[in-house]
């Protein structure tokens, strides 16, 4: 059954069809879990599985995987398999998500969600203040976190902790905010002769390199949690994974080359975290290591992410 939010209801049949008849299996699909909770419905605790599917993984595309075509339409499989996946993309974020948005009647004013989405297209990426997004977009900074919530809520958008554990030295407060997808990012950042190319493919290549994350710790039945790490003086490492497989530190670089400045980040994460495996991942074909950091190819590390097995080095 899919858009079981819909018709919320279904799930009290579901359970009681459950209770009386154990060979009947069901698989129940929807794109918010928000309208089930505030119809306050069964909710099927102890009985069912949770489970979340996310866009494409590299390896599951094989060789059609591709990062140059990845970053600009993403990997949402009703857009790969589009004749046009570019028009696809631009189609699925202009209407799509401002229509499932509506059609749950989560906002009264749709011109002002519009301007929210591309305000915060500008926060993919960086650590999310929702002062500068509301003063952008017009409108309330409560407003903006109830926008922001919808979006966690609908799958559409992901909120990004800082990593505390243990801290040695002072951390920021804010967490980083990503869309679930880099296509869908990359159709809702504006372009203009300011903005500069690099900067939104960095962006870009950084999502794309979460929601593979993301996808693998989720089809492993979530073992980890996946942070970032940022001092007060800048000092940043883009992704860290920390849970049943271990402590990693994931820079991402949109460079073909590297160099050592590149890799003082992770210096300083592995000083305070000796434990951690450090990798820096950048957008060259070579296989390098420095100072015992290992360095990849981005496409290679993404097309050899497999949820049965642990991250590529």
């Amino acid at each position: 059954m899919d858009e079981v939010q819909k018709c919320p209801e279904i799930l009290t049949v579901v359970h009681g069809l459950m209770e009386d008849r154990c060979d009947l299996r069901f698989v129940l699909t929807g794109s918010s879990t928000r309208k089930i909770r505030r119809a306050g419905v069964d909710l099927l605790g102890g009985r069912a599985l949770l489970r979340t599917m996310h866009p494409f993984m590299g390896a599951e595309l094989g060789r059609d995987f591709l990062l140059d075509h990845a970053l600009q339409v993403g990997m949402v499989p009703l857009v790969l398999g589009a004749e046009e996946p570019r028009v696809a993309i631009k189609g699925y974020a202009d209407l799509y998500m401002q229509e499932e948005v509506q059609a749950e009647g989560l906002v009264r004013r749709a011109g002002s969600f519009a301007r929210f989405l591309e305000a915060v297209s500008f926060s993919h990426g960086a650590v999310l203040n929702t002062s500068n997004v509301a003063r952008d977009c017009e409108v309330a900074r409560n407003t903006v976190e109830s926008y922001i919530t919808i979006l966690e809520d609908l799958l559409m958008a992901v909120r990004i902790p800082v990593f505390k554990r243990r801290a040695s030295r002072a951390v920021v407060a804010h967490p980083k905010l990503y869309f679930f997808d880099c296509g869908v990012f990359r159709a809702l950042r504006p372009r203009g002769p300011i903005d500069r190319p690099e900067e939104i493919d960095g962006a870009a290549l950084e999502g794309l390199v979460l929601q593979h994350l993301r996808a693998w710790n989720a089809y492993r039945g979530e073992p980890n949690r996946i942070h970032f790490w940022r001092t007060p003086r800048g000092t940043e490492v883009d992704f860290v994974v920390y849970g049943e497989d271990g402590l990693f530190a994931i820079e991402v670089k949109n460079k073909l080359r590297v160099h050592s400045k590149d890799l003082r980040s992770l210096k300083a994460f592995r000083d305070d975290y000796p434990e951690c495996q450090p990798v820096l991942l950048y957008r060259g074909t070579e296989r390098l290591t420095v100072d015992e950091i290992p360095i990849l190819p981005c496409e290679e590390f993404l097309a050899a992410m497999r949820p049965d097995d642990e991250l590529p080095h």
